[in-house]
């Protein structure tokens, strides 16, 4: 299993657009305590992005994401300047994107709160491009389905964003674990097979390392031991399977590597800060 695809799937991207029209200046939209993390796309013309000590101009072509909850003003002009006189208009193209953001993965601290791709950048990634250029042409077009089109191209953004921070963020500790060879190798199998019985020798023997070496080279890159790794990892297949199934608690437990369910739930609280039945009753 490619490690990569597996943490992105199990962070259940989902989003939508909710706005793409033309303004006119002068002309502000304020975002305050936004529950989703907002992205947004100049088509035509441009605009300013303040948030807390940060302004940037966007022209056509820039993208911007912005995290859950950071507060954020899109303007015909910075704060501090008279609007512009003329017929000057932008073509703004706005969505938002959710995450099951309760998941603890390292993929998301490769991802900046405030991250803006210009337009020079993303004709290198003439998949993204592409992408956003339909997703604007379905929602204007308001055809049947173009819902659910623009709902599953929104998903590829983010995913798509996510890659093109991978590639910005060379010297981050987890990216350069799933370039190393051995480490890369431990975590498909950890991910492949989450509910085997895993120890440092077993998996030091797999990757052609010593237990000493396997286990500092894995720390130092993931940023925590195998088993703590481990352990999320279960926790989050557990919380699927809570999710997407009506297995029972024993079935839920033996699937992840846990041979009574009590043990599992000790676990499953400790990290989630619940219980496996509570945490199904919450979010179903």
């Amino acid at each position: 299993m490619e490690v990569l695809s597996d943490i992105l799937r199990s962070m259940r991207v989902s989003g939508s657009v909710y706005f793409c029209d033309h303004l006119k200046a002068p002309w502000a939209m304020e975002f305050k305590d936004t529950r989703s993390a907002s992205f947004h796309l100049v088509r035509r013309g441009e605009c300013w992005l303040t948030s807390r000590d940060r302004m940037e101009n966007l022209g056509p072509g820039d993208l911007v994401f912005v995290e859950p909850g950071r507060d954020h003003v899109l303007a015909s002009h910075p704060p501090d300047q008279e609007p512009p006189r003329g017929e000057t208009q932008t073509l703004l193209l706005c969505g938002y994107c959710d995450f099951m953001q309760e998941i603890e993965t390292p993929v998301l601290g490769v991802f900046p709160s405030l991250t803006i791709v210009r337009e020079d950048e993303l004709l290198k990634h003439p998949w993204l491009k592409s992408t956003l250029d339909q997703l604007s042409s379905e929602y204007m077009s308001q055809q049947p389905g173009a819902e659910l089109v623009v709902n599953k191209l929104t998903e590829v953004v983010l995913v798509e964003l996510i890659r093109i921070n991978f590639g910005r963020e060379q010297k981050n500790p987890f990216i350069a674990a799933l370039t190393d060879n051995r480490i890369a190798l431990a975590l498909q199998h950890l991910h492949s097979k989450p509910d085997a019985g895993w120890t440092l020798e077993k998996m030091a023997e797999e990757v052609g390392m010593s237990r000493a070496a396997f286990a500092k080279r894995f720390k130092e890159l993931v940023s925590q031991p195998m088993f703590e790794y481990l352990t999320r990892l279960r926790v989050q297949r557990a919380k699927e399977l809570l999710l997407d199934t009506k297995l029972p608690l024993y079935e839920v437990a033996s699937r992840v590597g846990y041979e009574s369910d009590l043990a599992f739930t000790k676990t499953f609280k400790k990290i989630s800060g619940t219980t496996p039945t509570r945490y199904r009753k919450q979010n179903n």
